[in-house]
């Protein structure tokens, strides 16, 4: 099969869809890879690395999209909808639920689009959005202790605080990988940690993981209301398979914090859980709302690209050499893979998605 690697077109997205090991690996199984000239640049990785790994170079986008199967690690942005084809496959992270135009242009194209973040395993889990979801609640803490700086804009809080000082207190909405993460970096620099969840089972597995070093709350509007006025930095770690984030925090509260306090919503690229909160970039990641600094990068992994595109080929790698053995075979002989399907022959068959659009179904 031919397998096409565009560059990332997003804002300073410097991930990279296959690195020249797993080029390596489908060209070992008689696959073509077809690299768009400095893809993987940003990653720390040249056209040299995946020549060496058996990749063609190619210099024009048009030539790296132009093949039977695609993987890139974000969503086609609306200057690519015109590479999309009838019958290819495409590869990649798409939450749909947060975009109407990318779902309509990839119904309208005839591709068949498979979501890395919508493939599941029997027990629920996310296997391709777990090692970016780990990463995005590990950068969340970063970013909002940074943003918490005075000269970022923020109140001057150092998270960890200082003896005789009382630490930053950051809460975190959502028990699940990105917040557990989040918990693990605001645990570990000594900041004050509250955690809250609906599924009580999860909370019990987080002070086994955490002990008495993180305050554990059953979430619900009061309880929400109660913790996010008193924090310095909000975190928000909300994830529906496939839909859009529930909007647990509302203007009137996002009031009630102190100016200067942060919010780092790591579910922006679905929706986001914060009704102030916007998707923003790399290049401009936070805006003022209500005197509280928002922030609201939706690719937050494409900081740490040379971690995160490896740490992302480790999962998608089985998947994509399905992909290119069997084609749309795969998809059939993998349940599990199957869950990824989300556009097909023209229609939307991802049962969540199209609760979000049912016009469209």
């Amino acid at each position: 099969m031919e397998i096409g690697v565009p560059k990332e077109t997003k804002d300073q997205e410097y991930r990279v869809g296959l690195t020249p090991s797993s080029v390596r690996s489908l060209c070992e199984k008689n696959h073509q890879v077809f690299v768009e000239t400095q893809a993987g640049l940003g990653a720390g990785l040249t056209d040299d690395d995946y020549r060496q790994a058996g990749a063609t170079i190619v210099t024009e986008t048009k030539q790296a999209w132009n093949r039977q199967l695609v993987v890139k690690v974000k969503e086609p942005l609306p200057e690519e909808y015109p590479y999309l084809q009838k019958g290819q496959l495409l590869f990649t992270y798409l939450h749909l639920a947060a975009d109407r135009a990318l779902t309509e242009a990839l119904i309208h194209s005839g591709v068949t689009a498979i979501a890395y973040e919508t493939v599941e395993l029997p027990n629920g889990k996310l296997p391709l959005l777990n090692p970016m979801s780990i990463i995005a609640g590990r950068l969340s803490v970063q970013f909002g202790a940074h943003h918490l700086e005075k000269q970022q804009g923020g109140r001057g809080v150092l998270l960890g605080g200082f003896p005789g000082v009382r630490s930053g207190r950051a809460v975190i909405l959502g028990g699940g990988v990105v917040g557990t993460e989040a918990a693990r970096m605001a645990v570990g620099i000594g900041a004050q940690v509250q955690v809250l969840d609906v599924n009580v089972e999860r909370l019990a597995e987080l002070e086994n993981l955490f002990g008495s070093r993180v305050e554990l709350l059953y979430s619900n509007s009061s309880q929400i209301e109660a913790v996010v006025p008193d924090a310095d930095l909000l975190i928000g770690a909300v994830l529906t398979t496939g839909k859009r984030a529930p909007n647990l925090v509302s203007r009137e509260l996002v009031r009630q914090m102190r100016p200067g306090s942060v919010i780092v919503d790591v579910a922006v690229d679905q929706g986001g859980c914060v009704a102030t909160l916007q998707a923003t970039s790399h290049s401009h990641p936070t805006y003022i709302e209500e005197d509280v600094v928002h922030f609201g990068v939706p690719n937050m992994p494409g900081a740490v690209p040379w971690t995160a595109t490896q740490a992302l080929n480790n999962s998608t790698l089985p998947y994509v050499l399905q992909l290119a053995n069997q084609g749309l075979t795969a998809l059939e002989d993998n349940p599990i893979l199957g869950k990824g399907l989300n556009v097909h022959k023209q229609q939307l068959v991802h049962p969540a998605v199209q609760e979000v659009f049912p016009d469209l179904v």
